[in-house]
């Protein structure tokens, strides 16, 4: 089911929800009830639980967005690390540079072309995948520089391998979702405690009382569902891709 749809679905769920509950409960109410009767310890507690749950909810946006933009930074750099080492290496000779080239683009077209469906799939980086940068990394620590000239591009070459390598490892550490479950059970139960205060406050059955009511609640699941969706940064609709690799290797990925 395409995310879009589950969003729709959520909003739709929430509007409808609390719609069917105010109108049974306005059907049951007794015929003496009078909602401007609500009592003003009520209305203070539901705005102290609102704006708490707003704040919640606010942290909890930023914390994943900031994985987010994390996990694209991380693809970002192992993708400049690895140009940076197939152009560097022009300074040595043929076959060393074109073997190290050739490592290189074969590890960029197994990330972009299966690594990343893994990713996407099961959440974690592949062993094929660490194979492949590994053999880069014996391609340029196991050669012995002939001259000065050769000597001065190899250790910016090790540097970048070693930022190739980081970044790796970052991303790895990135591909699951990054909200422990105590905290989604935190937001759900804030939600329905939240969306049941509204209730607390005897609206009514009018028309302008249920549009706001069923709007309250379609932003809280709208809210719910764009942190589960950043949550997991290279799982779900909003997802990191393989552009930076793309846009580095053009020739080797298509």
């Amino acid at each position: 089911m395409p995310d879009w749809l589950v969003l729709v679905l959520a909003m739709l769920g929430a509007c409808a929800v609390v719609v069917v509950i105010t109108l049974l409960r306005h059907k049951r109410a007794p015929e003496d009830e009078d909602p401007n009767e609500t009592p003003d310890v009520i209305e203070y507690m539901t705005m102290w639980i609102g704006v708490v749950y707003a704040i919640v909810l606010g942290l909890a946006i930023a914390g994943v967005w900031e994985a987010h933009s994390s996990a694209q930074d991380h693809a970002q750099s192992e993708a400049q690390a690895l140009h940076e080492i197939s152009e560097r290496v022009r300074v040595y000779p043929t076959d060393v540079r074109d073997r190290i080239r050739s490592d290189v683009n074969a590890y960029v077209a197994y990330v972009v072309d299966h690594e990343w469906k893994t990713m996407s799939r099961a959440e974690h980086v592949s062993d094929h995948g660490t194979q492949l940068l590994q053999k880069v990394r014996q391609d340029v620590t196991d050669y012995r520089p002939k001259n000065d000239f050769e000597a001065q591009a190899y250790q910016p070459l090790l540097d970048q391998m070693t930022a190739a390598d980081q970044a790796r490892n970052a991303r790895a550490d990135s591909t699951g979702p990054t909200m422990p479950p105590v905290v989604w059970w935190g937001l759900l139960t804030g939600a329905v405690v939240t969306i049941g205060m509204v209730f607390a406050l005897q609206i009514r059955r009018t028309t302008r009382e249920l549009v706001l009511a069923g709007l309250f609640s379609a932003t809280i699941a709208f809210m719910l569902f764009l942190i589960w969706d950043f949550d997991a940064p290279y799982s779900r609709g909003i997802a990191v891709t393989a552009e930076p690799f793309v846009n580095m290797f053009p020739g080797v990925t298509g």
